[in-house]
């Protein structure tokens, strides 16, 4: 007789053990052992217990696991991690597995870097507007699969600060006792800063604002350092134009060899207004808010009034931040992270390195997107309509696979020497960090091209790619099939790179570029001005948001830039899906450069009068999360 010895790791996350009865059965290259009963492992977070066997049963392959509810008690979901196995001869055979098992069917689980094993989750496609990317079919949160939806904590602290800060409150009273007995801890700082939103008595307030000043009483509710000096200095010119470099949306701005034919400005017109020559001049000389050259749609300089400039300046941002929203954030990182992981859960069995590689790159992606499209872009959402659908559209039509890949794209912008640009500096730095680490891992597993081209499931996650996340638009760029290793590690770095650092770079700063209105105004309530010569302060503040929908946008851009307390930062892998030890050494290598690139950006930033923080390493999540 020989004893194999089992060691059977529960997840840590709420309500993840299980009291129903248990069974395990192994499963080796010479035969099988019996199906036994996990006695001691009702209610515990990591049991261990002997497997018996008559003879060895060679190489293990293969767990096979069901469990039964006792009699009358109900069947529970239990998060199984990992098993690990040792065998009689003393080698340990470990089987990742980090999946809930809600019901009494026999799962069966690999060991290794086989990637036959047939065991992904059964997803389906959703059209959800016709034009834009393809999401995951889903009903509600709870349709999901449990492996994808938030945690407890993640759950609380979102429905805390969506529901407190603009809409009704649907969490009821029994959910925040158990949310601070549980954590022992007060209310979220989220869920009274929003809250004092209301007491103000703003929330439902209509009128347009009278005063700049009286802006002041939304913002006071919640500052950070950045939006503080951006209140003392949205007005300047300069900081005007930082913001295209390292501000919201530094995915916008290209180099100009020559002025387009329908903006009609001329080296005396800038001269004329003192701004020096086309050809010499980098900052900000005038401004044009329409389209088509016309007598109503003047050209407006720094010489202009004073309400003339600063009036044009907010056009500009308010474009802008739409722009931002819905193309280089919605589109380009929720959207399209979306569509990576829904083809990932599709086509890739759990025990396939490339699973193994994206997945906690995909951490709460599925959910955040439906609750997007629940809240926010559905026509009863905040930012639905038709006009958004068409800004989705012709964004898609215009994306392409180079613009994604951060190199090239900076390179395609002409941007490669502009100085002070952090996001390029940083992302540049970033992007060359995690291509190493895609390098290393997907090098170990795929040794010539060979090995990629006849890999089925990987072939499969790239066409679904293409055509429902890109539409099968051939003019994209996007492969539809991979041919060399190299095609499949840039592929792959720009798809962790898409889910982590992009997302950070336009979404981390939300409240602090917008959390003062004036700077970001969301919407505006009067059309470009026609003439110059006649704004005011009171022109500027009739064109601005009015107090409701101000406290709407702050309790929308505070929800976006929360960090939760299971924020999980980029290269950190709570889950073990790797136990090769290659794989693991060039993960450590992986956390080892970004723990340098992290305390470079802070020694940087001391020096800045407005530090870039946003492609930290330590500030950039893993995943599309918020």
């Amino acid at each position: 007789m020989v004893d194999y010895e089992v060691t059977v790791f529960t997840g840590n996350n709420v309500n993840a053990t299980t009291f129903n009865i248990v069974f395990i059965k192994l499963v080796g290259t010479d035969g099988e052992s019996e199906r036994e009963h996990l006695v001691s492992l009702r209610g515990a977070s990591v049991a261990s217990f002997s497997v018996t066997c008559p003879t060895s049963i060679g190489e293990l392959v293969l767990v096979e696991i069901d469990k039964k509810p006792l009699l009358l008690f109900p069947e529970d979901s239990w998060f199984l991690s990992k098993v690990e196995v040792k065998s009689p001869e003393g080698r340990t055979f470990t089987f990742p597995i980090y999946r809930w098992i809600s019901d009494s069917m026999v799962h069966r689980f690999r060991a290794g870097k086989e990637t036959e094993h047939k065991l992904c989750f059964s997803l389906s496609w959703n059209v959800y507007v016709e034009g834009i990317p393809h999401c995951m079919k889903a009903d509600s949160p709870q349709s999901l699969p449990c492996e994808v939806r938030f945690s407890f904590i993640k759950q609380t602290e979102f429905l805390f600060t969506s529901t407190t800060g603009s809409g009704p409150h649907i969490l009821p009273h029994l959910s925040l006792f158990f949310y601070v007995k549980l954590f022992q801890t007060s209310f979220p700082p989220s869920l009274s800063r929003l809250k004092e939103l209301q007491l103000k008595g703003l929330a439902d307030r209509k009128e347009r604002w009278t005063n700049i000043d009286d802006i002041d009483r939304v913002f006071c509710c919640k500052r950070t350092d950045i939006s503080e000096y951006i209140q003392q200095h949205w007005r300047e010119d300069a900081f005007f134009g930082y913001q295209f470099l390292n501000g919201l949306n530094p995915t916008m701005i290209r180099r100009c060899k020559a002025l387009p034919s329908n903006f009609p400005v001329t080296d005396d017109m800038v001269q004329i207004h003192g701004q020096g020559s086309l050809s010499e001049e980098i900052e900000v000389i005038c401004l044009k808010l329409k389209q088509e050259p016309a007598n109503d749609n003047p050209i407006f300089f720094p010489t202009d009034s004073e309400y003339d400039w600063l009036l044009a300046k907010t056009f500009v941002r308010s474009a802008d931040s739409n722009v931002h929203q819905l193309n280089f954030h919605l589109l380009r990182t929720h959207l399209l992270a979306e569509v990576f992981s829904v083809s990932l859960l599709r086509n890739m069995p759990m025990v396939h390195p490339l699973y193994k590689l994206i997945i906690p790159h995909t951490r709460y992606t599925l959910q955040i997107n439906f609750l997007a499209r629940l809240r926010l872009i559905s026509k009863e959402g905040t930012s639905g309509g038709e006009g958004m659908i068409t800004i989705l559209r012709s964004s898609l039509s215009s994306l392409t696979y180079s613009s994604l890949c951060m190199p090239e794209d900076i390179a395609e912008r002409g941007l490669e020497d502009v100085p002070n640009f952090c996001y390029r500096d940083d992302g540049l730095k970033l992007w060359d960090i995690i291509h190493r680490f895609v390098q290393g891992v997907l090098g170990y597993y795929y040794k010539t091209d060979v090995d990629v081209q006849q890999d089925s499931e990987l072939q499969k996650w790239l066409l679904d790619i293409f055509e429902h996340g890109f539409l099968g638009q051939t003019g994209t760029g996007i492969p539809q099939r991979f041919t060399t290793v190299n095609e499949l590690i840039k592929f792959v770095t720009m798809v962790v790179f898409t889910g982590s650092a992009q997302h950070a770079a336009v979404n981390s700063g939300q409240y602090d570029f917008g959390g003062w209105m004036p700077n970001t105004p969301l919407t505006l309530q009067l059309p470009p001005p026609t003439k110059k010569g006649e704004a005011t302060e009171k022109t500027l503040l009739n064109t601005l948001p009015d107090v409701n929908a101000t406290v709407q946008g702050l309790a929308t851009l505070w929800l976006l830039s929360q960090q939760s307390s299971d924020f999980v930062p980029l290269g950190h892998y709570p889950e073990d899906h790797f136990t090769e030890e290659t794989p693991c050494r060039i993960m450590k290598e992986f956390q080892r450069e970004l723990e340098v690139l992290s305390g470079a950006i802070k020694k940087r930033n001391e020096h800045l009068e407005v530090p870039y923080t946003y492609l930290d390493p330590v500030e950039v999540e893993n995943s599309v999360a918020i």
